[in-house]
């Protein structure tokens, strides 16, 4: 992690490298992450050959790559991810063959750059693009990496103006934090709309189903909004404040406080919407 201080005391933005994941933290909100991918998969029209060859883009710890093995049971599958933590848990977990013929492997790689290395009936990603700035650049070779027939179909959050993610960008530029996290809160602006990305497949000559879900969670435990940004979030604050302990605790001190008046506790828990934008993408036969 850079941090630079400007001249008469004004922080420049730093530019946050790559955070450091943590599988377990992602995973104790396994139910409500993987709903979002169920309902992309319901989408996802018949591939054209019967045993598929599939990138799941942005593989995290693997347990939503070993979905496509049940819809697809013959499929080639590999996961692609750039966390060694994330991809260590999902080598672990669901490498090897699967039940119906097909495989599980995965491998490491940056996103920004992945080129599909031969044809694929699916490219598929799960709550992973919003990491890649210039993924909406790469459309055009992921089209052209897939059979005719073949999907590239996606899912991406896209409540970055929510209340948890637009107090964790202001609580990183106030004068207590500018100068180690500046630019570290505020990674949605590369986000397109729904119409946005309808326009870039049409162009593409993809026939595509674009559309949007809020999903009101309700979450438990004691500030269940604080845990799950831990998993997401968060990775990139806590990866530049590394080891300082008491730094860690009095930033996550007063983002707690700003979360709890922002997500109420309820009699049954608390109420956490998050809206989300889905695509998939078909390219033409």
């Amino acid at each position: 992690m850079h941090s630079d201080i400007a001249s008469a005391g004004t922080a420049r933005p730093a530019t946050p490298s790559a955070p450091t994941w943590d599988p377990q933290q992602y995973l104790r909100h396994a139910g409500h992450r993987t709903r979002p991918f169920l309902d992309l998969l319901t989408r996802i029209p018949e591939l054209p050959t019967a045993a598929p060859r599939i990138a799941d883009l942005g593989c995290g710890p693997g347990n939503v790559t070993a979905l496509l093995a049940d819809r697809w049971p013959r499929a080639r599958i590999t996961g692609y991810d750039l966390s060694r933590e994330m991809l260590h848990r999902a080598t672990e977990e669901y490498a090897g063959p699967t039940a119906g013929g097909g495989s599980l492997d995965f491998r490491r790689a940056d996103l920004g750059g992945w080129l599909p290395e031969e044809p694929y009936d699916l490219i598929v990603s799960n709550a992973a693009l919003q990491w890649v700035p210039s993924h909406p650049g790469s459309f055009a070779p992921w089209i052209n990496g897939l059979r005719p027939g073949g999907t590239f179909a996606f899912q991406i959050p896209a409540n970055f103006t929510a209340p948890s993610h637009a107090l964790l960008a202001g609580l990183c530029e106030a004068p207590r934090w500018r100068s180690r996290l500046a630019g570290h809160g505020a990674r949605y602006v590369h986000i397109l709309e729904p119409a946005e990305y309808l326009a870039r497949f049409t162009e593409l000559g993809c026939a595509a189903d674009i559309w949007e879900t809020t999903y009101h969670q309700l979450l438990s435990g004691p500030d269940p909004v604080l845990d799950w940004v831990k998993g997401t979030a968060l990775r990139p604050v806590l990866t530049a404040l590394g080891d300082d302990r008491g730094a860690v605790d009095e930033f996550l001190g007063e983002y707690r406080d700003l979360l709890r008046e922002a997500y109420p506790q309820g009699p049954r828990g608390t109420v956490f919407p998050f809206r989300r934008v889905f695509a998939v993408a078909r390219r033409e036969v």
